[in-house]
């Protein structure tokens, strides 16, 4: 019987570099994940992996997917790994009638179809933001009951 071996499996990159972007040691990440300094070095230089219960307790304490901890690639990607919930959808282009397209990946995610509605946020140092106007409105309403309670 062949064996099965992925090729796209970067678990011990990912676990260094999320450890170091959380700023935590060996033994802090360890200690959060009730295992021992040497079962987290041994993930981390690829020798063992962890099991599926810790994948899940991995991917729980960084907020990320078990498939990001264990598929992302940093070398072929621009962005580090992302939050749950949060996407890069790459760039778009503004065409001759200042019009865009928006993914359809995003499209999907945010349930979004012809004539939905966005709204346009800008900031002058930090851009522009699309939001749904549902999402908007909601926002608008919690501030305003915020300041102006009833």
């Amino acid at each position: 019987m062949t064996e099965y071996v992925n090729k796209s499996i970067h678990i011990h990159k990912n676990l260094i570099f999320l450890r170091k972007s959380c700023d935590l040691t060996i033994e802090e990440f360890a200690e959060k994940l009730d295992v021992s300094r040497q079962t987290v070095a041994k993930w981390e230089k690829g020798t063992t992996v962890p099991d599926i219960i810790k994948c899940d307790a991995i991917a729980a304490f960084y907020n990320i997917t078990i498939d990001d901890l264990l598929h992302y690639d940093g070398e072929t990607s621009v962005m580090p790994i992302a939050p749950r919930g949060k996407y890069f959808f790459g760039t778009v282009t503004i065409d001759e009638k200042g019009q865009i397209i928006i993914p359809q990946k995003a499209r999907e995610i945010f349930s979004l179809k012809t004539a939905s509605q966005l709204v346009v946020l800008g900031d002058e140092t930090q851009g522009i933001a699309l939001v749904t106007d549902d999402t908007f409105m909601d926002s608008m309403q919690d501030l305003l009951d915020h300041f102006y309670p009833k």
